[in-house]
């Protein structure tokens, strides 16, 4: 008799067994993984299709680069190719100046770089680790300095350069950089480092570390994915820089690739196919580093957005 009663099915008062009751309770489920997956689905659809059409031109730069004028000329840019060459980049790197302008760039972004990091490197620390007077007053002001557009201080970087002797120089254009990117960087590593306990740093002076050596050797490697981070960021700014280039330098020789492109276009007037390999040329450089330096910059993101 027990046994029976353990056995016997419990009817929920509509008088549905149990067993069913269980079935009607899984059945929303489906309605609602159904919701789920035409989401998911519809928000990669989404997400393909701006991708498609965001590289687009970029493919069309590229299948322009390896056509001949003549089939540009019979057929029209965004017809289908007849034709494949690479004398389009011959062109644009020796006859159009390409060389002698990227040599140029990597003279003005390279050593930026690593002045403009190394110097806010060096501030942030002292601003992050030690209690300096008027601390919050100098971050505002590398922070407000940043807000200003830059169009409004054109002519007196200009006439300012003049003065100096500087003008149509490189180091004009590097000096340029440094000021204008330092205060960015600087309110930004102060961030990073700030974050970082500080009884790393207190065991190393314990231990007789000096406040180079607590710099170089514990907070700079700590600080590596966010200088990873805005060498990346930095190296692109720099290097796709027009408006400065123009501004304290004039003559052909000394104009990075991005100058270098305008007076391509001037030279090249209705050769796409040189156009296009120039701009492939000039847009090389930041890929690669960009490629290179792509799990640090993540890092760099994640880390910030955690902190």
């Amino acid at each position: 008799m027990t046994a029976t009663h353990a056995t016997a099915r419990v009817k929920d008062p509509a008088g549905r067994d149990g067993e069913v009751g269980k079935g009607a309770a899984a059945a929303p489920r489906r309605p609602v993984l159904r919701g789920r997956a035409l989401r998911t689905t519809g928000f990669h659809l989404t997400a393909g299709l701006l991708s498609a059409l965001w590289l687009l031109p970029i493919a069309l730069v590229l299948v322009t680069s390896t056509r001949t004028f003549d089939d540009i000329a019979a057929h029209g840019v965004g017809s289908w190719p007849h034709s494949f060459t690479f004398d389009s980049f011959r062109q644009a790197w020796v006859d159009g100046g390409q060389q002698r302008a990227l040599i140029n760039s990597m003279l003005v972004t390279i050593p930026t770089v690593l002045l403009s990091l190394g110097l806010a490197s060096m501030a942030a620390f002292a601003l992050s680790r030690y209690d300096l007077p008027f601390r919050r007053v100098l971050l505002l002001l590398m922070l407000g300095g940043n807000l200003l557009p830059p169009q409004i201080l054109l002519i007196p970087v200009s006439k300012l350069s003049e003065v100096l002797g500087i003008y149509d120089h490189l180091y004009a254009l590097i000096g340029v950089q440094v000021g204008f990117g330092v205060g960015f960087y600087v309110f930004v590593l102060h961030g990073f480092m700030r974050a970082i306990p500080g009884e790393i740093q207190q065991a190393a002076v314990i231990d007789g570390a000096n406040p180079w050596q607590v710099y170089w050797r514990i907070i700079l490697p700590l600080a590596r994915p966010a200088l990873a981070a805005l060498s990346a960021l930095s190296f692109t700014w720099i290097f796709n820089d027009l408006l400065w280039a123009i501004t304290v330098l004039r003559t052909d020789s000394q104009m990075p690739i991005t100058a270098s492109l305008i007076g391509l276009q001037g030279q090249y007037v209705s050769m796409w196919n040189v156009i296009a390999a120039g701009s492939v040329i000039a847009a090389a450089p930041t890929v690669a580093v960009f490629l290179r330096f792509q799990r640090h910059f993540v890092a760099g993101l994640n880390l910030g957005a955690v902190k």
